[in-house]
């Protein structure tokens, strides 16, 4: 046989080019009109600069990658709590209209029922009902005992709040009649655990390929209790001995580089803290004023609580590696945030063995026990202060503290920003119009023979896309802390306290108090809200919200 001389071998490789290269854009095209599996990701008491991406020294090189090839929001608010952030999350609608405008104890009021309404719709099971496997790994916290029946095939996690880390028998895997993972005595850590099972219900979701699947990973870390493994807390060891004035200092000036705030940001003072069952408040002490001991004790607190930080982040990478060695990233819509501010409570000092005024100092042989099994601590005001910098206050509270998440979109198939920043004020409560938009799904406009509540937010694909948007308005309440963002200006106010006005373009730390020059915007804006919360069952505020840590004070109707 004559060997195959070089024009022939070339004019092979251009005919095989020539079919191959047709084939491969209809592939290409194929994947870009396959509609996208939805990854969803909420951390749980996570401080706005906590990660890299947003100023912070922890180590979070996965979700910094997804900053980094996707947006950032830097201007992406949450309601200020838990439950009322989650309800949000999960229906599109302000909390107090399903029902979640506190906790999960019904208040005998409907805007505060203390579960998600009967009435409302999820997003689980509006995409279910479009054709999308649904699983949960993570934090319910809604107020019922099964989140499959509101539209998630599968669920392991915690229903409630965290108790611990450390025990796989607070952690619940529904159906109950599913196999559950076996873990060696002292290995089980929750954030692991929902990291597998996480990749678990991914892998269940390939087994239908005609059918995109939708992942809530709704991680209980950094909540309390800071629990960690001892090889994390040890990377964290020696880092916060400088204390929370120069943590603060530092992020605030990486934050700057990164584009994160304006150069001409101011550092808010040390933030007010309200003590277990105090009206008055108090300030956070200087870093330098404390004896050593207790910055000892404190350093190590926030050591556990970048350890788990930083585990939350390895668990995120175990899920974009499943995603890459399956050929799904590109085509994956994934959206991090957090479900409110750092959490103070309830001092600077922090609590522990349960929430309450109780205290423990640790020093000496004491400290290395900080963080594993049989312990439960807080990390307290003064550094979730550090970890809401620039910002005031934290979780509970409307300032920016409480109601500033970190928001991060990464979703390469339809978005080729990379590492865009986005500074457009956006909600929580966009986050369903949006999934329903990239999924092609409508929201239905009855559910179970009744009209469904209309979506409250907007899809954020065309902002997101560089479309102009218009100006909106944004309402917050929390416990009687309220807040009202429309454009520029922004109204806050603590329970108990009159209204501040700010302009956030030029002062989004809330220092400089325009309310009495502008007496006119505050009525405007007081009855903007006033009239949203009429029609959201905010008002009348609960007289009682049965809770031994909030002082006793006649609620302000109105203002």
């Amino acid at each position: 046989m004559p060997t195959p001389t070089l024009a022939f071998i070339s004019r092979c490789l251009i005919s095989a080019t020539c079919l191959v290269l047709p084939l491969l854009s209809q592939i290409d095209n194929l994947q870009a009109a396959k509609r996208p599996n939805i990854l969803l990701i909420v951390a749980d008491d996570l401080g706005y600069s906590d990660l890299g991406c947003f100023g912070g020294e922890i180590e979070t090189p996965q979700l910094d990658s997804l900053a980094a090839e996707g947006v950032r929001l830097t201007q992406f608010y949450n309601t200020g709590r838990c439950c009322p952030s989650r309800g949000s999350i999960m229906t599109g609608q302000y909390p107090h209209r399903v029902g979640l405008g506190h906790m999960t104890r019904n208040l005998n009021q409907r805007g505060y029922q203390g579960h998600i309404a009967d009435e409302a719709i999820t997003i689980a099971q509006i995409l279910k009902q479009g054709g999308y496997r649904t699983f949960l790994s993570g934090k319910w916290h809604l107020g019922t005992e099964d989140p499959t029946k509101h539209g998630f095939e599968e669920f392991y996690g915690t229903l409630v709040s965290a108790k611990t880390f450390w025990d796989v028998d607070h952690f619940t895997r529904l159906p109950a009649t599913r196999d559950t993972h076996t873990y060696p005595r002292g290995e089980f850590y929750g954030t692991d655990a929902l990291g597998d099972y996480a990749i678990d219900f991914m892998r269940m979701g390939r087994q239908n390929p005609e059918q995109p699947w939708f992942l809530y990973l709704a991680f209980n870390a950094p909540h309390f209790p800071l629990h960690a493994p001892k090889e994390e807390i040890h990377k964290y060891a020696d880092r916060y001995h400088i204390g929370w004035d120069q943590i603060r200092e530092q992020r605030l000036a990486r934050m700057k580089k990164l584009g994160i705030v304006p150069p001409e940001t101011k550092l808010s003072p040390r933030s007010r803290y309200w003590d277990w069952g105090e009206a008055e408040a108090r300030v956070n002490p200087a870093w330098d004023s404390l004896p050593t001991d207790r910055r000892g004790d404190l350093a190590r607190r926030m050591a556990i609580f970048a350890a788990m930080v930083d585990r939350l982040d390895q668990n995120v990478g175990r899920v974009l590696t499943s995603l890459r060695q399956n050929n799904e990233l590109e085509n994956t819509l994934i959206i991090f945030t957090s479900d409110n501010g750092a959490c103070f409570e309830w001092d600077p000092f922090g609590f522990d063995i349960r929430s309450s005024r109780n205290n423990t100092l640790y020093w000496g042989d004491q400290i290395e026990r900080m963080g594993g099994p049989d312990t439960h601590h807080s990390v307290g005001s003064g550094w979730a202060n550090a970890s809401n910098t620039p910002w005031r206050l934290y979780k509970h509270y409307n300032h920016e503290g409480g109601i500033a998440s970190p928001g991060i979109v990464h979703w390469p198939a339809q978005l080729k920003q990379s590492g865009k920043i986005i500074s457009t004020p956006a909600h929580i409560i966009d986050i369903v119009p949006t999934l329903l938009e990239a999924a092609e799904v409508e929201y239905p406009q009855t559910w179970n023979n009744q009209p469904t509540i209309p979506l409250a937010g907007r899809s954020l694909l065309p902002l997101l896309k560089g479309e102009p948007q218009p100006e909106r308005t944004l309402y917050f309440e929390h416990q009687g802390n309220r807040a009202i963002r429309e454009g520029r200006w922004k109204m806050s106010a603590v329970r108990g306290e009159p209204w501040e006005l700010y302009d956030v373009s030029r002062d989004r730390t809330e220092l400089n108090d325009l309310s009495a020059q502008q007496p006119e915007r505050v009525q405007q804006l007081s009855k903007k809200w006033n009239r949203w919360a009429q029609e959201n069952f905010v008002l009348p505020f609960p007289q009682d919200y049965r809770i031994d840590y909030l002082a006793p004070l006649k609620p302000l109707e109105a203002q």
